[in-house]
């Protein structure tokens, strides 16, 4: 099979592997409510495992990425859905608050860290031609979740109990992943996949860098802090959007498939942000894509019956996940193949930090003031944030360009 054929054959392993992970991980805001009755613990507190989850992706991103520069992505995927599925069944069996938080936290949100850095490194490494619109069919496979993932947690929720809920979780996302994870190879151009080799220099990888120039570098710098600000944005709404609508009087199916309407409306986004990408260019239209979320991320305060839920989801799961690809293409067009897991892992990074501030702010917001309006609010002035810090990056000088693959 051809380089330029097993390609896509990668672009759709990420897919399917990114969408369990996340949709293994987001099954938690499904059966917020439901734990919280079952184990007499607050919003507040089952939200925060989320928080830790996010803190942990943030910890791992960086952390698996450079691995996966090392060692081959194939190697850290593996590990990822070992760990992930495992610290789903023991955290189904925790009875304590805190054991629940740290062990879905830093297990679950780990884990899923070690599939998304080094996956998206991986695919930005083996197109060179249409490279916004793979990566954001990868993501969009990872969009995915909110149409398989949710539905199944949110069905499984109403027949049994939470702990049997998570231990079916694990166990579909064991038996998926692990087969799949070994289709996953180094991009042709550092080698293939040859784990435990260490990445080559390539001839057209330019600007030529070290690691401590490129984290220091202001196009680094910039990336990170516009990430942090437009996770945060959406962070919120993602998390919430299910307790918000239940809130309102909308039953629980029905409330779910909110968050699933986002999800179909994101995969949409993310394959028009990527050709519009690929066509107008990934920064201008990450730009213009920040201004619409932050301004998106309003609608939900109109939103009190299922129709306009479901319209201020269409909207707003369109724009951020349409964006969020586009960080990933500006990283390859700016630093080296080499290092491309750390550093799209550390604007993973960035943005799981941003993703940590949604599920504990709005837990408390709820709990302080029984609304969530406040934080949609709070939202869309993070979401002018981003796109402030965003309009100041300025690309590398432009190198001899990459030979594409044949």
């Amino acid at each position: 099979m051809t380089n330029t054929t097993y390609r896509w054959i990668i672009v759709a392993a990420g897919g399917l592997l990114g969408c369990v992970a996340m949709g293994s991980m987001f099954s938690l805001p499904v059966m917020l409510l439901p734990m919280a009755k079952a184990t007499g613990w607050s919003v507040t507190g089952v939200s925060a495992a989320m928080t830790v989850g996010f803190l942990a992706m943030a910890v791992g991103s960086m952390a698996w990425g450079s691995l996966s520069d090392r060692i081959g992505p194939r190697r850290v995927v593996l590990i990822g859905t070992v760990v992930l599925a495992v610290a789903l069944a023991i955290a189904s069996r925790t009875t304590s608050l805190l054991a629940f938080q740290v062990v879905f936290g830093i297990g679950v949100g780990g884990a899923a860290s070690a599939i998304f850095a080094p996956m998206m490194a991986c695919v930005t490494g083996w197109f060179d031609t249409h490279r916004s619109l793979a990566v954001s069919l990868v993501s969009a496979g990872m969009g995915m979740a909110p149409l398989t993932m949710s539905p199944l947690a949110a069905w499984l929720i109403t027949h049994h109990d939470w702990r049997v809920t998570m231990e079916i979780v694990a166990a579909v996302a064991a038996t998926l992943m692990i087969p799949v994870a070994f289709l996953v190879r180094r991009p042709p151009a550092l080698g293939g996949e040859g784990a435990g080799e260490a990445a080559p220099e390539t001839a057209g990888d330019a600007p030529a860098m070290t690691a401590g120039q490129a984290l220091r570098s202001p196009q680094f710098l910039i990336l990170v802090a516009t990430n942090f600000f437009c996770c945060a944005t959406h962070s919120g709404p993602i998390i919430h959007t299910v307790s918000y609508a239940l809130t309102c009087g909308i039953p629980m199916v029905a409330a779910v498939s909110i968050y699933s309407v986002e999800g179909l409306a994101g995969m949409g986004g993310r394959v028009a942000f990527g050709w519009l990408g690929d066509r107008f260019g990934a920064k201008r239209v990450l730009v213009v894509g920040l201004l619409a979320q932050a301004l998106g991320a309003l609608g939900y305060i109109a939103a009190g019956d299922l129709g306009g839920f479901y319209a201020a989801a269409v909207l707003f799961g369109f724009i951020y996940s349409g964006v969020m690809p586009l960080y990933s293409v500006i990283a390859r067009e700016n630093f080296p193949l080499k290092m491309m897991g750390m550093v799209i892992g550390g604007t993973a990074m960035a943005g799981s930090l941003g993703m940590a501030t949604g599920p504990i702010v709005g837990g408390m917001i709820y709990d302080a003031v029984g609304s969530y309006r406040w934080l949609y609010i709070g939202s869309c002035l993070m979401g002018l944030g981003a796109f402030a810090i965003a309009m100041t990056f300025r690309p590398f000088p432009k190198a001899d360009p990459e030979p594409a693959l044949a």
